[in-house]
């Protein structure tokens, strides 16, 4: 009998426990460093968002992406700070930097998720386990830079990352090669990743709720129900197939930044300046990277916090301020004209990026073509120089100037929705 090649590898994902809560008390250990009930996203006002909490505030129901002022309601004594952005990258480099002494392959899944490739390495670790190899990394990355760690670990990156689950926090669960459809079934569908909630209700009227419902339905039935690619998908997935490989030079998936205002929005003009300067930021981290966008996506969130966003995608990579701006604009106003409310956040985001002169496969359906000239990149290009000489803010937008800055927070980049 054939061996299966994935049952060879040996992957482990390293998890910050509750990133962000414990940089936050690294850099402020006499106030966030002794609470024990902590937000992290927000203000003691109740303004904002929560991106993180504490263990502690997560028992009494505060979970990120959360209103700070609801978080604050079911948690009265937490204290709110906000998330310390500069030093969450250091920390996430440090710990990176950490886990690439230890291990021969490392891929950053996220800032504060790693997947490790320990394929190989049986005879470099003697007779050690794979569960004692991470409870020895977990030991490692804690000395070195005080950040604690859950691991998880399996044959498949999936598994590994499932496995985190049944780690956290602080801990170490593998799943042996040979157990992982055992794993898998003890599980929901909701537990699995990419299984979101439409998804879940819609295998729910079907009376599928646990790994094991679904295993006896039969791929024909799953494409019928969810489209031929869903289906195929979703069979995979509850069986937990994964070939996919740990790979550190996988680009990133996106850039992104908003803006979270200190008094709601609704003036179109007002909207489509602070729009503008979101796009400059975009675009300067995605020259600054080497990278091409294809696709542009516009957040809001309305001041009774319904989130909603629009995105397009274009044939062509693109790369310019201009042109960014120039389709946020249009989405902007397609999502105003629909709902015309205050807004309290702006964002936008980019994705389908891919490197100058590298492939950027078509879309399956494309949304309009925008054209890009050379000289809107190198006016682009000049500003990001000048940036570089003089500062941030040396040339600035004139319909950026008028803003009142003071009043805003900075925007921020590849915001998660919390960590864990």
């Amino acid at each position: 009998m054939a061996v299966d090649p994935a049952r060879e590898r040996r992957i482990l994902l390293v998890d910050c426990d509750a990133f962000f809560v414990q940089v936050a008390r690294l850099e402020d250990p006499e106030g966030a460093g002794k609470a024990s009930l902590l937000i992290v996203g927000g203000s003691p006002t109740g303004r904002g968002v929560v991106t993180s909490a504490s263990y502690e505030a997560r028992a009494y129901g505060v979970r990120s992406a959360m209103p700070t002022a609801h978080a604050l309601r079911l948690c009265p004594k937490a204290m709110v700070v906000g998330v310390p952005r500069g030093v969450i990258s250091q920390k996430s480099h440090e710990v990176r930097d950490a886990l690439a002494d230890l291990s021969p392959v490392v891929q950053a899944a996220s800032v504060d998720e790693f997947y490790l490739d320990l394929s190989g390495t049986e005879r470099l670790f003697g007779e050690e386990t794979l569960e004692r190899t991470a409870w020895r990394i977990r030991e490692a990355v804690l000395e070195r830079t005080k950040i604690s760690v859950s691991l998880g670990g399996g044959t498949r990156r999936v598994i590994a990352k499932l496995a985190t689950t049944r780690a956290k926090p602080a801990g170490v669960w593998i799943v042996p090669p040979g157990d992982e459809q055992a794993f898998l079934n003890q599980l929901d569908l909701a537990d699995l990743p990419g299984v979101g909630p439409a998804l879940v209700e819609a295998l729910r009227k079907r009376g599928l709720v646990r790994v094991e419902d679904a295993l006896a339905v039969q791929p024909e039935w799953l494409e019928k129900w969810f489209g031929q690619r869903r289906g195929a998908w979703l069979y995979r997935r509850i069986r937990g197939m994964d070939n996919s490989r740990v790979d550190p030079s996988e680009q990133r998936k996106s850039i992104s930044a908003e803006r979270t205002f200190h008094e709601d929005v609704n003036d179109d003009d007002d909207l489509e300046r602070r729009l503008l300067a979101l796009a400059g930021s975009v675009g300067a981290t995605l020259r600054r990277k080497n990278f091409r966008a294809r696709t542009v996506t516009v957040k809001l969130r309305d001041h009774d916090f319904t989130t909603r966003q629009h995105s397009r995608t274009v044939p062509e990579p693109i790369e310019s301020n201009s042109t960014i701006y120039e389709i946020a604009r249009e989405l902007l106003r397609e999502l105003r004209s629909k709902r015309r409310t205050p807004s309290r956040l702006l964002g936008v985001g980019l994705t389908g990026l891919a490197g100058e002169g590298e492939s950027h496969p078509l879309a399956l359906f494309e949304e309009g073509v925008v054209g890009e000239s050379e000289r809107d990149r190198n006016v682009s290009r000049v500003v990001d120089r000048l940036a570089d000489r003089f500062g941030d803010g040396v040339l600035v937008p004139g319909r950026v100037i008028g803003r009142a800055r003071s009043r805003e927070r900075p925007p921020h980049h590849d915001n998660k929705d919390g960590d864990r």
